[in-house]
């Protein structure tokens, strides 16, 4: 039996990750993989952002907060750090795009970028309301299916908190998703300094989200 690598081996290998942009490319691997054992890519696109926590201690060189993270509001409450936002497949709940940002980027703003292309329905929580330029962009065809956001010069009606609970019901996958990357591999802060070493950590956990959420497939595959 191989002995366990020592923290410097590790290190080092996590460098030549980051270095080489092998997060990005490990997770479009897996992606081909698992489209190659037929679960492929459905019509239907989830998307939503977390926020992954960062010391707000964190210091550079010039002993100030590192400049690459900023805070937010959501709530009452004030988060420093990065956001992950994702594509999920509406199906399956299988990560199809990421993206890494500031945590003071609204989802919105990266909502183009979470779309494969091919989607006929979006789901997605009030933050993505009333995009539809960018889902004309992608595709004239994709019927919205964000929920209906209320404000104070428009009282949500009963009717519109109706349809906010039925698109919750598919909406709620990709809490699943977000619950599997921070509970299970625990990723619920930021550990690096730089937005391309989280990145590439970001890619690297959707990636393993992936093949969990493909185990039991990948096994009838094998025994098969």
């Amino acid at each position: 039996m191989e002995p366990v690598p020592d923290a410097t081996t590790r290190c080092k290998f996590r460098h030549l990750l980051e270095e080489n942009n092998l997060g990005v490319a490990l997770f479009d691997a897996v992606a081909v993989y698992l489209e190659e054992n037929g679960m492929k890519v459905s019509k239907g696109t989830i998307v939503d952002a977390t926020i992954i926590n960062a010391p707000t201690a964190t210091k550079n060189k010039s002993k100030t907060r590192d400049l690459d993270r900023h805070q937010t509001k959501k709530g009452k409450q004030w988060y420093f750090g990065m956001k992950a936002h994702i594509g999920v497949d509406s199906k399956t709940k299988l990560i199809h795009s990421v993206v890494a940002t500031p945590a003071n980027v609204h989802d919105s703003q990266v909502l183009g970028d979470l779309l494969h292309g091919e989607e006929t329905r979006l789901w997605g929580d009030s933050a993505y309301a009333g995009q539809q330029s960018v889902l004309k962009d992608n595709d004239p065809k994709v019927k919205d299916y964000t929920q209906v956001k209320g404000s104070r010069h428009r009282k949500l009606t009963e009717q519109d908190k109706a349809k906010n609970r039925h698109k919750s019901k598919v909406r709620a996958k990709v809490e699943h998703v977000f619950h599997i990357m921070q509970r299970q591999y625990g990723f619920t802060k930021v550990r690096f300094k730089g937005p391309g070493k989280n990145a590439n950590h970001l890619f690297a956990h959707c990636a393993l989200i992936n093949l969990m959420l493909s185990k039991k497939q990948l096994l009838r595959l094998s025994v098969a």
